[in-house]
């Protein structure tokens, strides 16, 4: 019999086992379809953002670690900084393109690595369902040649502080899509029409797993 060997280090097991029981008990979260990324294959996981929490009910998800880009001040602030270090997410700045964290990613899913992004670039505050896409992801999968997974939390906790969400109960619910083939992309001679292509459908994906096929995404800047 052979054992399988663990894709989290000890402190990330014991980090998430602590993240699936509050996800479960504290936010009721229930998942919707499986995560078809067979282990070693890279991607890119995008979702919704209406909460800070939102990684935490990937992460239930996904028997893999996601490396989040997140936001190079959170990872510098005494509060998260072990934190997101334990996590292993990619800093990135924010308001502008940060082509030293581009590559990381890229690189972390070429090795088949999971790199997770919000499109939408921030939390969505306001009455729409979608904010406008930013084309960051599309940039990614298609330079390391791998799928998007599309993926849509409802029902996540969220009254404008981390530490409010913490202790707020929910109902969350998490549909996960299924992985886009990027390669119908990939031949094009416009590099940022395929990008903007490829957003718009994977925007699309996410209004359609929130119940909204006919929401019609709009475009923004790619991590502004």
């Amino acid at each position: 019999m052979t054992l399988r060997r663990s894709p989290f280090t000890p402190a990330q097991s014991l980090l998430y086992a602590v993240n699936y029981s509050l996800a479960r008990i504290l936010w009721r979260a229930k998942i919707h379809g499986d995560f078809r990324i067979p282990p070693g294959q890279g991607a890119v996981v995008v979702c919704n953002h209406r909460c800070p929490l939102d990684p935490s009910f990937l992460q239930m998800a996904v028997p893999r670690a996601i490396h989040w880009m997140v936001a190079k001040e959170y990872c510098e602030y005494p509060g998260f900084r072990q934190l997101l270090r334990l996590c292993e997410v990619i800093p990135v700045r924010r308001g502008a393109v940060d082509p030293a964290a581009v590559r990381a990613a890229i690189r972390l899913v070429q090795r088949g690595a999971l790199v997770g992004m919000f499109p939408e670039g921030r939390i969505n505050t306001s009455e729409q369902l979608l904010l406008p896409g930013r084309s960051g992801a599309a940039l990614i999968a298609l330079k390391a040649r791998a799928p998007i997974v599309p993926c849509y939390v409802h029902g996540a906790p969220y009254n404008g502080t981390t530490l409010g969400c913490l202790l707020m109960p929910a109902a969350v619910r998490l549909e996960i899509g299924e992985p886009i083939d990027v390669s119908p992309y990939l031949d094009s001679g416009d590099a940022r029409h395929a990008q903007e292509e490829l957003t718009r459908r994977l925007m699309r994906e996410l209004a359609r797993l929130a119940g909204r096929p006919d929401f019609e995404p709009q475009l923004g800047g790619r991590f502004d």
